[in-house]
């Protein structure tokens, strides 16, 4: 799959600001929608770690703009390959410009040159510029100063942690929106064994979603215990 997201994929009906649960994250929520709609913040960085919803945040932005009739790309550094320089560099010309996993370029002086000039040239050309990575501009190994000054005068955004209790909500409702009954005896195990992220819980649920109809089961612990325990699981 391309750095940019194929045109039929690239803003997924699943991803959007009215389906993500906000955990005390609103005012980032409005500083990116505000910023894709055009009315204020034409730089907004966020920061969050990986499962946090970023993602989900900047292809929300995107769809937010392309439905107030603005142009939007989506462009994530963590998929860029050898050519990631060329990539950065051809990037631009849209209304709103969404860059995830910054991160993954910190210590690429080439690669951190190109973002450098496109956030420039995108600035000067009155896109609105929208970033995330796992931690805030000066804290994620970027060397070329000048771009971490940059990053660091966005409008800035620590998403905060959902608590369990809200996850576990999320995880039974979107278990359920697949027609899969959750009790507590299986969520207790998933969050006990399994990865607490909700991007990872997320994953975890589609595997158990086909699993469970592949096989015309229900969820219980000894088809998770099947399904889960066991070597590379």
């Amino acid at each position: 799959m391309s750095a940019q997201l194929p045109l039929a994929l690239r803003w997924p009906a699943h991803q959007r600001f009215e389906s993500f649960v906000d955990g005390g994250n609103g005012a980032g929520l409005d500083l990116l929608r505000r910023a894709a709609r055009g009315d204020a913040h034409d730089r907004v960085f966020v920061a969050g770690a990986v499962g946090s919803g970023k993602t989900h945040l900047l292809i929300a932005a995107c769809a937010e703009a392309v439905a107030v009739e603005r142009s939007a790309q989506y462009l994530d550094l963590s998929r860029l390959t050898g050519a990631s320089v060329d990539t950065i560099r051809r990037f631009g010309g849209s209304d709103v410009l969404a860059i995830d996993n910054v991160d993954a370029v910190a210590g690429m002086p080439e690669a951190e040159h190109a973002l450098f000039d496109l956030h420039n040239r995108c600035r000067a050309g009155g896109s609105a510029l929208l970033f995330a990575a796992s931690g805030p501009p000066a804290s994620i190994g970027l060397k070329l100063p000048d771009l971490v000054s940059r990053l660091s005068a966005c409008a800035q955004w620590q998403m905060r942690p959902l608590d369990e209790a809200t996850r576990r909500r999320i995880v039974r409702e979107l278990g359920a929106g697949r027609g899969l009954e959750l009790d507590d005896a299986v969520l207790d195990w998933l969050f006990t064994r399994k990865a607490r992220d909700l991007g990872s819980l997320v994953a975890l649920l589609d595997r158990i979603d086909q699993a469970a109809l592949a096989a015309q089961r229900r969820v219980t612990l000894p088809f998770l215990r099947q399904l889960l325990v066991e070597p590379g699981a």
